[in-house]
């Protein structure tokens, strides 16, 4: 197979992975005099924070998805391609692909993290994870077809396995998802399954530590449980699922807990890549790299993003694998690359934390902002502000906006379609 990418005499800078380390990347090159190119599996970008308003019929998919194609229009130098990165030959600067062999002067890795279901199949095989538009829009799917299932269940056992909804991982994902569920079992269900009584909808978040969103300050954490149990989460720390056979949740106690919907937020991890040496991994599975993302024992290889582990005293298992660093750390590869034609000194990578944040639903969030700790209403609107900001195109801003302001005052959507859903009887077995 070939790729069809001409030699152009310019170096080349190849780009795996569009997530928003890859995509700033490129597009901070764009105007530059190497020729790059971007490999996705996917032909458009994946605004990952959004997934769970996607999941909870709040938006369209569209409206946080962004065409490659689209945002290199009007420049000649960017080339991209559906592909899948299969073998890296460092000795020979070529990368094997599912579409053929790609050479390369310089190689960046940003294909993000994987959900890490730390090797048990079987959850793997059953629970709905939040990765990709297509997971989130599988996940609506079945959510909606589910209700509808329950409408027409009279036993009272059989309906709990379609409506109850377990949530591992009490991160920001997990809180957001749960957050969101409670809003649409308070707002939405009463209004469109009738029938149903809503009150039997119980919605559990499970967490292992003895602290939601264990990256941010406890206050924050306690915070955000307390804005959950109001809208009547219920909350399970200190508690690990250890097994589910589509039927059952089983935690490492015991317990069981009967649903038809496991979402695991629990943890990510990274794919090994066949030609990278496993001295350049760490035990998480994360590249290795220097102050400058270039990936150790490789002088042209660099990774950015949830890949890379820049290892320091103020970060000893690397930066956070959430979208400032991997946006930082390209801006910064970026002005080193272009630096390379003048022979000026590279710049180290610098991380600037600009803060952390959740939202629990409708007017409530939690946000640490440098040393300023922030809950409630405020922090609820700096959330939309930013997350509104980092929008891929204006269009998608603007659709994205009117949907918030739409839902603010009407406490409802339009968007509950089933397309293609999930068939039920698969899922499992009597």
């Amino acid at each position: 197979m070939r790729v069809n990418i001409p030699e152009t005499g310019q170096k080349r800078i190849v780009i795996v992975g569009g997530g928003f380390g890859g995509l700033t990347l490129a597009r901070k090159l764009s105007k530059s005099d190497f020729q790059v190119i971007l490999i996705d599996k996917q032909n458009h970008h994946q605004f990952q924070p959004l997934f769970y308003q996607v999941a909870m019929a709040g938006l369209e998919p569209s409206s946080i998805s962004f065409p490659f194609r689209k945002a290199f229009q009007n420049h000649p130098n960017i080339y991209f391609r559906i592909a899948e990165i299969l073998k890296v030959d460092s000795e020979n600067n070529k990368i094997v692909t599912s579409l053929g062999i790609i050479n390369y002067d310089f190689l960046v890795l940003a294909y993000g993290a994987k959900t890490n279901f730390f090797g048990n199949e079987k959850i793997e095989e059953k629970a709905f994870s939040m990765k990709s538009t297509g997971a989130a829009l599988d996940l609506r799917n079945t959510m909606l077809s589910d209700y509808e299932q329950a409408l027409i269940e009279s036993d009272f056992d059989e309906r709990q396995w379609y409506i109850d909804i377990v949530i591992v991982g009490g991160g920001a994902t997990g809180v957001e998802i749960a957050g969101a569920l409670a809003e649409m079992r308070k707002y939405i269900l009463p209004k469109d399954y009738k029938e149903l009584n809503a009150k039997e909808v119980d919605i559990y978040l499970i967490q292992g530590g003895n602290q939601l969103l264990q990256g941010m300050d406890p206050k924050s954490g306690d915070t955000a449980e307390q804005y959950l149990i109001e809208r009547g989460v219920i909350v399970k720390k200190n508690s690990r699922v250890v097994d589910y056979d589509g039927e059952y949740v089983i935690t490492q106690s015991g317990e069981k807990i009967k649903a038809g919907k496991l979402i695991w937020a629990a943890g990510i991890t990274c794919n090994r890549l066949e030609g990278i040496t496993e001295l350049s991994y760490n035990k998480a599975n994360r590249l290795l790299v220097d102050k400058f993302n270039r990936v150790e024992n490789y002088e042209n290889i660099y990774a950015i993003g949830d890949m890379a582990a820049m290892i320091s005293d103020e970060f000893p298992l690397g930066h956070p694998q959430v979208a400032q660093p991997a946006i930082q750390q390209a801006k910064n590869l970026a002005r080193n690359f272009k630096k390379l034609n003048n022979k000026e000194d590279w710049k180290p990578f610098k991380y600037k934390d600009l803060g952390t944040m959740a939202t629990i639903g409708r007017n409530k969030a939690v946000a640490e902002i440098g040393r300023f700790k922030i809950k409630g209403f405020f922090a609820w609107l700096i959330w939309l502000f930013i997350h509104l900001y980092a929008l891929i195109g204006v269009r998608n801003k603007l659709i994205v906006f009117i949907n918030w302001i739409w839902n603010y005052f009407t406490y409802d959507q339009s968007l509950r379609l089933i397309i293609n859903p999930k068939s039920t009887s698969n899922r499992r077995k009597k």
